[in-house]
């Protein structure tokens, strides 16, 4: 770590999350148009867009916390390995609903899109 600089503490980190997720907040509609038939596919795509943007989010603080020098070898081996599993496992159940990866993207306004 550089002299002078300190390792992000857990409530800073928490606090960033906290701000990258009012940005998001703003971009969501009020309401959703519910097709009795999209309903599923809707569903499924929601829930996976979240989890896309929980796993970035978690990458962005684990690369953070490797330059910050607070991770080992073996911790960044398997934050990694986590992480691509995790993006897998994402992509797959796209395919099961029919959606690509591209349909996981959201604007997240002035930070832009998600993906």
């Amino acid at each position: 770590m550089a002299p002078g600089r300190r390792t992000p503490s857990l409530g800073d980190e928490l606090e960033e999350l906290r701000r990258e997720v009012q940005h998001v907040r703003g971009t969501l509609p009020d309401r959703i148009n519910v097709d009795a038939e999209g309903v599923e596919q809707g569903l499924a795509q929601l829930v996976l867009t979240l989890i896309e943007f929980l796993r970035l989010v978690l990458e962005r603080q684990a690369v953070r916390r490797m330059e910050g020098g607070s991770l080992d070898d073996e911790e960044v081996e398997r934050v990694g390995l986590a992480l691509m599993k995790l993006e897998e496992k994402v992509h797959e159940l796209a395919e099961q609903f029919g959606l690509k990866p591209s349909d996981l993207n959201i604007n997240l306004g002035p930070l832009g899109d998600l993906l």
